[in-house]
């Protein structure tokens, strides 16, 4: 079998299938430089709750309380620290504004059953002294946890070579060029050209820092927050790493903005002053791959035998690579697609397409 595209998604799946007896190709002229080597990593299926995004909270879910036996055995498997860290997230509100906003959604995420538990500013900044005096409030979500996904494709690539995964460094520019019985395509945006559906480039600017000295950030948590109106996050690495982002644009260019940079910055020193002593080591833009209703889609392709897809994770690849590599290598294996498929198989945006 072949799977085209070597970010985390790909290279998960091919892992899997080659642990299950097949021989498996990865096809990627560039691996691991897709949106993975931008994203921050939060594995957050409470943060990352929405509106109207029911069965996607689930596969969240589901795929998140796989992570730590995924993140032990692909340790065991690579000798690769993913930096898996476990201390939660803490989701704040900068002004009273910032607050309601912030509100309604843990409301509604509560009203899911999910973990999240708002806490006042003196317990915010008991758990993170870090944070600004003007923060109004907070939440916590203990189940949301990170990973890095610079290190996961380290891991993954590693891991899958000594299963017997092959690496064909080639750039596939239609899936008759693919000899296989059956083709994975994992790559992301460029899926679209591949398969004609409808998944497209969402540009997403991010920042790293680094703190001073060579020491830990001054804060643990994951910290999402609102500013004045804006969405940001942060992640601290024990590397000394925070990671800043991302804004969200419906562009296909990868070319890093004065604007996005500042506006960045700005609301993430709202929330946590240090951080204007810290280092700017990379400002980098990266796209993921959207679809109409953002989830992903995952499945066999309408119209063309043999192939299956895994692509359109939009925010959701790293969190979701490891349900969604169990599904595809089930599915692959006994032919029978597993339920949890039905709601992001290929065939819910219709059948009309050109096949390349």
């Amino acid at each position: 079998m072949a799977v085209v595209g070597g970010g985390p998604i790909g290279w998960a799946i091919a892992w899997r299938c080659a642990q299950r007896g097949l021989r498996v190709v990865v096809h990627d002229d560039r691996p691991g430089s897709g949106a993975s080597s931008v994203a921050a990593g939060m594995l957050s299926p409470v943060a990352e709750a929405y509106f109207g995004e029911h069965e996607l909270t689930g596969l969240l879910v589901s795929s998140a309380a796989r992570w730590p036996a995924f993140a032990a055995e692909l340790t065991a498997a690579s000798g690769v620290d993913l930096g898996h860290r476990t201390e939660g997230t803490l989701v704040v509100g900068l002004t009273a504004d910032d607050l309601a906003e912030a509100r309604r959604l843990w409301s509604y995420q509560q009203g899911l059953a999910l973990p999240i538990t708002p806490l006042r500013p003196s317990e915010l900044r008991d758990r993170e002294p870090a944070l600004a005096t003007r923060v109004r409030g907070g939440a916590v979500a203990p189940g949301d946890h990170q990973v890095d996904p610079r290190r996961l494709v380290t891991a993954l690539r590693a891991a899958a070579g000594r299963a017997g995964v092959a690496l064909r460094p080639v750039r596939v520019g239609a899936l008759s060029e693919v000899d296989a019985r059956v083709t994975v395509v994992a790559a992301g945006c460029g899926a679209a050209a591949l398969t004609g559906l409808p998944v497209r480039p969402v540009k997403g600017q991010v920042l790293r820092l680094r703190a001073p000295a060579g020491g830990p950030p001054g804060f643990r948590h994951v910290i999402r927050g609102y500013a004045d109106g804006e969405a940001v996050y942060l992640v601290p690495r024990d590397s000394g790493e925070v990671v800043v982002g991302a804004t969200v644009e419906e562009r296909a260019d990868t070319e890093v903005t004065a604007g996005g940079v500042l506006t960045l910055l700005r609301a993430a020193a709202e929330l946590v002053p240090e951080l204007v002593e810290y280092e700017l080591v990379e400002a980098v833009a990266g796209l993921r791959p959207g679809t109409p209703d953002n989830a992903p889609v995952i499945g066999p392709l309408p119209g063309l035998p043999g192939v299956v897809v895994a692509t359109g994770h939009h925010r959701h690849g790293i969190v979701l690579t490891p349900v969604t590599a169990d599904l595809v290598a089930e599915l692959i294996v006994t032919g029978e697609p597993d339920p949890a498929l039905a709601p992001f198989t290929p065939d819910r945006f219709g059948k009309e397409r050109t096949w390349n």
